[in-house]
């Protein structure tokens, strides 16, 4: 089982690393966001590629900022009846929680990957003069990012049932 608690560790380091360098993206975002608006209207400077831009850098840190909220433990819970569990019980359904997670994102990360592929073979950019050329790079990032979430959530899995396992052999229940 220490291999396994290794590897997920190091899935858990991967994921923040990952999430804090696609939070950059942000502030990336923000500023170019300013940019726009002040050449747009003090300038009446404007380009489609840096508007595009703007939702390419707002979808890529939504995808991985799942990935990164789940690896702090900040995801959204519904807990009305979860809270009045015991603990294993919680852990229990945090393990099942997480496993059918990995799975939908594993299975959604795979189907992905022919919408990319397509569009990389079109050669696919924007429909708009002026737009971004390459569409599947954006693209790419929604296999990326629900892949890394799978790792993250197959991580949850063994790390709760570590926790889970350990608290089991503890005579005292800590």
């Amino acid at each position: 089982m220490s291999a396994l608690i290794k590897i997920a560790d190091g899935a858990d380091r991967l994921v923040r690393i990952v999430g804090e360098i696609v939070a950059w993206s942000g502030l990336v975002m923000v500023l170019l966001i300013a940019f726009n608006v002040i050449a747009r209207y003090f300038f009446s400077y404007g380009l489609v590629a840096l508007q595009e831009l703007e939702w390419h850098l707002m979808a890529v840190g939504a995808l991985f900022g799942i990935c990164y909220a789940l690896n702090r433990r900040e995801e959204v819970r519904v807990d009305v009846l979860y809270a009045r569990f015991p603990p294993r019980v919680q852990r229990a359904i945090d393990i099942l929680g997480s496993l059918l997670l990995g799975l939908i994102a594993l299975k959604i990360a795979w189907l992905s990957i022919g919408f990319v592929t397509r569009s990389y073979a079109l050669g696919e950019g924007s429909a708009d003069p002026g737009g971004l050329p390459a569409r599947y790079v954006l693209k790419a990032a929604i296999p990326a990012a629900f892949a890394l979430l799978a790792v993250q959530a197959f991580a949850r899995v063994v790390h709760d049932t570590a926790t889970l396992a350990a608290r089991r052999t503890d005579p005292t229940g800590h």
